[in-house]
């Protein structure tokens, strides 16, 4: 009898043992690396080149027939959309730590790292820069990773990120359960900076439209940046030549601008700041709607705020979900109902009906002419949905991880696919 215990014994340490060095685990995450940028490369780093496939695409902005996509940090690609059905890549610009941009007549305005630099863009294949504000920006965040300008040194300081595949092996009977990840390395997840959709009463023809995800806003003669923790005025009546105007500190984790006839809707990660712009020199706060902390873009219609909040890497403590906010007396807004989501990203709005980015999960459409009662009309899946801008030819430009999407939303509860430019991926 002791020694069928003794042989039972084994067999369970052997069969314990060779499990152990069979299981097999895949695991995808972000991985950071510390690098210095020295500001002589950004200043001299500006130029126009062949274009290039979308490898990591950030925001997307609409002026003319014309699209601009952001390479995150690497600069801008040019697309003629004259045919949606096929829009052509027409060229890159690369601009050294860029991830925001503005269009107004032929002058494109663009962060790069800590400056903000005017570009003409007459000619999309012959890109000139024409003007530079240096120093403006002391900070900024991109893919979750942040950057810092040393002003002692003369140098950002920046962190790469790559995505890492590794198959890993791992005991079975804990494969599968949230092993313990290498030091410095992170879960993949989205948490890009979030801003500005235009509203068509601030976009005159002369000016472009952006999504709901940037950080910029062209508004009368000015135009508005927000950084972590302030709104930063750029006096733009001679256009090639922006000049730093005044600046004003909203507090910490400032996150999107929405300029609507004379208001500014900036989002943060811990509610809506409502802005008086009637004197676009010096806007006066008027309110804020207080929320849970939660990453968050916002648009708006006549007397509705739409709001999205989600939980992500800088947010892990949000809820998903969209709220819908009476700012009919904007000193005193309103919240009128909420709205579980998934994990919403950007929104546009082409009222009655709302878009909404859900991320991973697709791409979800609504008709919003009751407050009270948002129907779902579709529900996109297979695409990771970062952001949109609705148009009023009744089409929707979406970006999202995976590329560039556009959209025929005649009937919105049954988008059609009109065009596609594919993500190049590149992964170690």
């Amino acid at each position: 009898m002791k020694k069928i215990l003794l042989f039972s014994l084994l067999a369970v340490l052997f069969f314990q043992t060779s499990c152990t060095d069979q299981c097999t685990e895949t695991r995808k995450f972000k991985r950071f690396t510390p690098v210095t940028v020295g500001l002589a490369d950004i200043r001299q780093g500006i130029k126009t080149e062949q274009a290039r496939e979308l490898i990591n695409p950030g925001k997307i902005y609409i002026k003319g027939n014309y699209l601009l996509i952001n390479e995150i940090k690497q600069g801008l690609h040019v697309v003629d959309n004259t045919n949606p059905a096929a829009p052509r890549l027409v060229s890159f610009i690369k601009i050294p730590g860029n991830g925001d941009m503005a269009v107004r007549g032929n002058i494109l305005y663009a962060d790069s790292y800590t400056d903000l630099v005017a570009l003409n863009i007459t000619d999309p294949t012959a890109i000139r820069e024409v003007g530079r504000e240096k120093e403006v920006f002391l900070n900024g965040q991109f893919d979750g990773a942040g950057w810092s300008l040393n002003t002692s040194t003369g140098v950002i300081n920046d962190q790469n990120m790559e995505i890492v595949t590794e198959t890993i092996k791992t005991d079975c009977e804990n494969n599968g359960s949230g092993g313990v990840w290498p030091r410095g390395w992170f879960f993949a997840a989205d948490n890009r900076a979030m801003a500005q959709s235009a509203a068509p009463s601030t976009s005159g023809p002369n000016q472009g439209q952006a999504g709901s995800m940037a950080r910029f806003a062209l508004y009368d003669n000015y135009l508005y940046t927000v950084s972590q923790s302030d709104l930063q005025l750029f006096d733009i009546r001679t256009p090639e030549s922006p000049r730093r105007g005044n600046k004003i500190n909203l507090g910490w984790g400032i996150e999107t601008i929405f300029p609507y006839r004379d208001k500014l809707f900036i989002g943060s990660n811990t509610g809506m700041f409502i802005y008086d712009n009637r004197n676009p020199e010096k806007p006066e706060r008027l309110s804020v709607f207080q929320h849970a902390f939660a990453c968050d873009p916002v648009v708006v219609h006549e007397n509705r705020a739409y709001v999205t909040l989600r939980s992500g890497t800088m947010c892990n403590r949000g809820q998903n979900q969209l709220d819908v906010v009476d700012i009919t007396d904007l000193r005193a807004p309103k919240l009128l109902k909420t709205y579980q989501m998934q994990n919403p990203h950007g929104l546009g709005v082409d009222f009655p009906h709302l878009y909404v980015c859900e991320g991973k999960h697709g791409l979800k459409s609504f008709d919003a002419k009751s407050d009270f009662d948002l129907k779902q009309l579709q529900h996109l899946t297979g695409m990771d949905a970062y952001d949109v801008i609705p148009l009023s030819n009744k089409s929707l430009l979406m970006i999202g991880k995976d590329g560039l999407y556009q959209f025929d939303t005649s009937n919105p509860a049954k988008l059609q696919q009109i065009s596609k430019i594919p993500v190049k991926r590149v992964e170690i």
